[in-house]
Formats: structure tokens, C-alpha cells, sequence
């Protein structure tokens, strides 16, 4: 049991180690590209962001003008993109829920839409 208890840990740990590394890399890039947006002016975002200039150049450094242009594009396009509406999905009782029946009264008759008929 103790056993198991180490090897679980210990795939946490790398799990986690994995996930570091992901997000030192995310906020490198991050540091990059803003400071590409605002060329290069590292005073500037420093003060936006309330980080020291050193420090924000010393996390973008690693990262290659190529690499942050290629982050810049990818915003845009996600940017440009116009979000799809989800639906939110039927639980099991709104699935198997009977229809309504049918009612003996005839639907009223309406008048046409103006909008539709403009078109046409």
C-alpha cells in the first residue's frame, strides 16, 4: 500500500512538474507578445502591468520574434472568429419527457409578417 502511495505521488508530481513548465512557457510567450504590441517598450508595459522592466525582459528573452508574431496571429484570428452558441444539453428527464397532445381548437390564423413580405 505504501507502495502504490509512492508511485501515485510520484506521477502527481511529475504531472505537475509537466504543467509548470507549460505555464513558464505561456507566460514567456505572453511577456513577448505584449511587449511586441507595444514595440518593444518595456518601461510602458511594465507600468501596466506593475512589474519591473528587468523582470519582463528577462521573461520574453527566451522567446523568439517569430515564435511571439505566431501568438499575435493566432489572437487575432480567435479574435476575428465569431463565437458559436452552445446549447446547453438535454438531461435525461427533458429527453424522455411525452410531448404534448394535440389540442382540439385550431390555431388562430395570423396575418402575414411585413418583414418576410418585404423581402420576398
Amino acid at each position: 500500500m505504501a507502495a502504490a502511495n509512492v508511485l501515485t505521488t510520484r506521477e502527481a508530481a511529475i504531472k505537475a512538474a509537466r504543467a509548470k513548465e507549460k505555464a513558464d512557457v505561456a507566460a514567456r510567450e505572453a511577456a513577448a507578445v505584449v511587449l511586441r504590441l507595444f514595440d518593444n517598450d518595456a518601461d510602458l508595459v511594465a507600468d501596466l502591468l506593475g512589474v519591473s522592466a528587468e523582470e519582463l525582459e528577462r521573461e520574453a528573452k527566451p522567446i523568439s520574434a517569430a515564435r511571439a508574431k505566431e501568438v499575435i496571429e493566432t489572437l487575432r484570428a480567435r479574435a476575428e472568429r465569431p463565437s458559436r452558441p452552445r446549447r446547453a444539453p438535454q438531461t435525461r428527464v427533458e429527453r424522455a419527457a411525452p410531448s404534448q397532445p394535440a389540442s382540439d381548437t385550431p390555431a388562430p390564423a395570423s396575418a402575414p409578417d411585413d418583414v418576410r413580405a418585404d423581402a420576398a
